[in-house]
């Protein structure tokens, strides 16, 4: 297959990763920023033994559902993947996606898969940027490890971008010293609080109160910063700190503590909906909320059961899950889940069990000893339906049923997809 030559190809249909598909010669050529049904002229730019991967020389024939994107970096920044096309279409296309993923993966999906979406821009409430030679804010390009500025950000929190470019504009006049590798930023729904972590490679000479003052002054809702330096012998370590460690987000009725760099759901219209699709109508003596966060659904669960035990392993994270269980039925647990879960717990079956684990899953023994505690009910909260349909064939076959599958669309815009699937015991 050659890579200088031009192929005039049929898109067939969306895939997980961003892309879609076409073929030449019986060969899967995935292809960015296409649409199903578009004749396009492509550009082949990597050939493997089963699969190549391509750019868009030509929009032969346009897709119907084909528009124009709402960011000025589309294509180039590598942080978007469906702006070409309508939010309802973007919808289909993982649902699709979801559904072929899970039966790939040996699990048959119920015939209706739900769907909890909301307000597909301005959702972001946390960021990471990077910096070019210049000291400009910007993403990874979508074809390489180059750093994009941007102007705007249409999929994150309007204060999140003023905060970037103020950030950067104080740093070049600020010192010398100060050459950021890469900044973090996270605020509240409501934009009245912000956190940010600054990352250096040389933490050397660094008047870091004064410099988180000036960038307070021009962005009153920075309540606290922390300078992070790189480390190439082990983990970045934090040198230095200002103000606030942690932030209030509102969300499902309650004020919830979130310290620097905790793991908390990013899109901020969908935080209250979520919680209540995961803990509704769930009620009884004893729940288990496993890679609990800082407590994002054991806090909610407090309400309807008479014990929470929240596990919880991450430094960033164990602090706040307790202070937000604290006065409640909620017992914080600072553990890792597969630790846990080989401890003894005969005589202590939990009515619920609710899992939210990272992108890796849960794993194979994890959903074995999940299986011999044999739960009623367990909610499993997924991120990568793929990791997701390899846990679900284990549970299914030790005697779980699928009750429901929702897809909720954390990730607008983005090929990113969560999934809530509801468990029951067979």
């Amino acid at each position: 297959m050659s890579q200088s030559a031009n192929h005039l190809v049929q898109i067939e249909k969306p895939v997980y990763g961003g892309a879609c598909i076409a073929r030449i010669d019986g060969k899967a050529v995935f292809v960015p920023l296409a649409l199903p049904g578009e004749q396009a002229r492509i550009r082949i730019t990597q050939t493997k033994s089963g699969y190549a991967t391509a750019e868009v020389e030509e929009i032969v024939s346009a897709s119907p559902d084909r528009i124009t994107p709402l960011c000025s970096h589309f294509g180039v920044c590598g942080g978007c993947h469906y702006q070409h096309t309508n939010y309802a279409t973007q919808l289909a296309f993982k649902q699709a996606i979801l559904r072929e993923t899970l039966q790939r993966g040996g699990v048959q999906a119920p015939v209706e898969i739900d769907v909890l979406s909301a307000e597909p821009f301005a959702y972001r409430n946390r960021i990471r940027l990077a910096f070019d030679a210049a000291g400009n804010p910007g993403y990874r390009s979508r074809r390489s490890h180059a750093v994009i500025p941007i102007s705007e950000c249409p999929v994150a929190s309007p204060l999140l971008i003023e905060t970037a470019q103020a950030f950067a504009e104080i740093t070049r006049k600020f010192s010398p010293a100060l050459r950021p590798t890469e900044v973090a930023l996270f605020c509240n729904a409501a934009e009245t609080s912000l956190l940010g972590s600054v990352t250096v490679a040389n933490g050397k000479k660094i008047r870091f109160d004064e410099f988180s003052l000036q960038l307070q002054e021009q962005i009153p809702a920075v309540a606290g910063t922390e300078l992070v330096l790189e480390s190439r012998e082990g983990q970045p370590r934090i040198v230095a700190q200002w103000g606030a460690k942690s932030l209030t987000y509102r969300g499902a009725n309650f004020d919830y503590r979130v310290d620097h760099g905790a793991f908390f759901q990013i899109n901020r219209w969908l935080v209250d909906a979520l919680v209540e699709r995961v803990t509704a109508n769930h009620s009884g003596v004893l729940a288990w909320d496993l890679y609990a966060g800082v407590g994002l659904f054991s806090r909610q669960l407090t309400s309807s059961f008479a014990r929470v035990v929240a596990v919880e392993s991450a430094p960033a994270s164990t602090k706040a899950l307790a202070a937000n269980l604290k006065g409640t039925c909620g017992i914080p647990v600072r553990a890792t889940t597969l630790d846990f879960l080989r401890r003894d717990h005969q005589g202590s079956q939990p009515d619920l069990i609710v899992v939210d684990p990272p992108r890796t899953g849960l794993g194979a023994e994890t959903c074995e000893l999940l299986a011999k505690v044999a739960a009623p009910t367990l909610v499993y909260v997924s991120c990568d339906p793929a990791t997701l349909a390899r846990d679900l064939r284990i549970l299914v076959g030790s005697g779980y049923a699928i009750h429901s599958i929702t897809l909720a669309d954390l990730f607008p815009q983005t090929f990113h997809l969560e999934t809530l699937v509801q468990l029951r015991r067979a």
